[in-house]
């Protein structure tokens, strides 16, 4: 597999997406996948705000959350820990780096910009088989740093399943799933970088395990991905925090 990660000038608020990546992009041959970063959708979408105290942010995270824990011990931090779009991320991933003065939200609808994309790029580039990645970051639980995160995804399935088939030793696979979303966003933030490297988009070739659609992820599809917190494997922790109910409900 290969990451080619491309440097653009800065984005700026409006600038027009489509144009953008067809101005940075290369030429997109069949069974690539485009990775693009949720930052410079939101800031082409507009969806910025301008913040100037810590209860002005405290209420936008609210507004953006499905459910947030907001105590001391997240305050320490200066963050509030969230359910977005159903991801556990902090502060909803509403983020001020690279935002040049603004406070940066999550794009309005990621799987509508994901679906948009990959039909820019098919028409553009004559695909019919490729994908279209909008990453963001979060963090582990009991790790430090961050690692890149597949928020909308399009052209191809999210997860690899091994359910009946067998390791190398002949036991068959009950539950494995890899999710090849996450997998690819992690290695493609990688490529990218987080801070002032100016590679928002990036090409992965090569990719293995990736069956390629003809057609957007379904809400089935898309609810397929998501377990229900009482189901986690985390349930003992999660079931557990004082959650509270966001706006974005």
């Amino acid at each position: 597999m290969v990451i080619t990660p491309y440097k653009t000038d800065p984005i700026t608020i409006g600038m027009d997406l489509h144009s953008m990546l067809h101005g940075y992009l290369p030429i997109i041959q069949e069974k690539e996948i485009v990775v693009v970063t949720s930052k410079i959708i939101s800031i082409c979408e507009k969806n910025i705000k301008k913040i100037t105290t810590v209860e002005e942010k405290r209420a936008l995270v609210q507004k953006e959350s499905q459910q947030y824990v907001d105590n001391d011990l997240t305050r320490r931090y200066g963050f509030q820990l969230t359910i977005a779009h159903n991801l556990l991320v902090s502060n909803a991933g509403i983020d001020e780096s690279n935002g040049n003065g603004f406070t940066v939200l999550w794009p309005k609808n990621p799987m509508e910009s994901a679906r948009t994309i990959w039909e820019f790029i098919r028409t553009q580039f004559r695909c019919t088989h490729v994908g279209v990645i909008i990453t963001d970051s979060h963090s582990t639980m009991l790790r430090y740093g961050t690692t890149g995160i597949g928020l909308a995804w399009c052209g191809f399935e999210p997860l690899h399943s091994y359910i009946g088939q067998r390791d190398i030793f002949g036991r068959k696979f009950t539950v494995q799933q890899s999710n090849i979303l996450d997998g690819l966003a992690a290695a493609a933030v990688v490529t990218m970088g987080e801070g002032d490297e100016q590679t928002p988009i990036a090409v992965i070739k090569g990719a293995q395990n990736v069956t390629f659609t003809d057609a957007p992820p379904t809400d089935q599809d898309i609810a397929s991905l998501h377990i229900e917190m009482e189901k986690d494997m985390y349930a003992p922790l999660l079931m557990h925090a004082d959650w509270k109910k966001g706006h974005a409900a």
